[in-house]
């Protein structure tokens, strides 16, 4: 198994479970951080788009299924104000857990592939080439990260407007009025 199959799942996992897990404020940085390493990550190991045929499927697939793993993800830590107006989350060990499942699974298929006699001819009968499969797994780590990223961002603008006199209303208020 190469080491960017490696690099790219523990690289994802220790950024979102040290940026998610337990009581973290909400801010434009931890919003941006994982869409800059998806993209990181897409500019650096991104081989081809498969054009057609179960290539295209498989890449297709494993897109879907990372936007609602990362959608699932989303809904799982809860999302409310401070005392101080500051929109929060808090994630636990059901985070955590369904994120170690899925990179382990991610890891896990990754190893199938060179080990396992299956699955080799599974995707030889169907012309899927190691470089398509990277790329399928990538486009899954992307789709989970921007989908737990926009649901995050959809959940702190639902939240109700910050209490008058609370610090965040403070700044809310002088923001509107440049």
């Amino acid at each position: 198994m190469p080491a960017s199959v490696w690099i790219i799942n523990l690289v994802v996992l220790t950024a979102v479970l040290e940026a998610d897990l337990g009581n973290r404020r909400i801010t434009w940085f931890r919003l941006a951080r994982p869409v800059v390493l998806a993209g990181v990550i897409i500019a650096f190991y991104i081989k081809g788009v498969a054009g057609s045929g179960d290539g295209l499927g498989l890449e297709l697939g494993l897109a879907a299924l990372g936007i609602v793993l990362g959608l699932a993800a989303g809904a799982i830590f809860r999302v409310y104000r401070d005392s101080a107006g500051h929109a929060r989350s808090q994630a636990g060990v059901g985070y955590a857990a369904l994120w170690v499942v899925v990179i382990g699974a991610r890891i896990g298929f990754a190893y199938a592939t060179t080990h396992s006699h299956g699955l080799q001819t599974w995707l030889g009968t169907h012309h899927i080439s190691a470089g398509t499969l990277t790329d399928a797994l990538i486009f899954m780590a992307a789709g989970l990260l921007l989908a737990r990223t926009g649901t995050l961002l959809a959940r702190a603008r639902r939240l109700a407007p910050p209490a008058a006199g609370s610090p965040a209303a403070a700044v809310t208020s002088y923001a509107a009025e440049r």
